[in-house]
């Protein structure tokens, strides 16, 4: 997609903005814990590593789409699985 694109280029801001925008919009269109808007969510934490923004990635992961994941997707689910593992990042 285009933001992975631009974060190819190193505009990893540029591509952060891109990944937040897509994130709020599933939010608002297919709710929190559909598992494309969790997907993009996970997307948004990726970025923040990217460009060293441990606490906030940590705080969002934690705090907002780590919950959603285990109750939506289920514990084991791969998704769920990836937010972990970028939280231990």
């Amino acid at each position: 997609n285009l933001a992975n694109c631009i974060a190819f280029l190193g505009r990893h801001d540029e591509a952060l903005v891109l990944k937040r925008e897509v994130y709020a919009r599933r939010v608002a269109t297919r709710g929190v814990s559909h598992k494309s808007t969790i997907v993009s969510g996970s997307n948004v934490i990726a970025s923040m590593l990217d460009l060293k923004l441990w606490d906030e990635a940590k705080s969002f992961a934690r705090d907002r789409l780590l919950p959603v994941a285990r109750q939506s997707l289920g514990a084991d689910h791969d998704e769920t699985l990836k937010i972990n593992h970028r939280l231990a990042a």
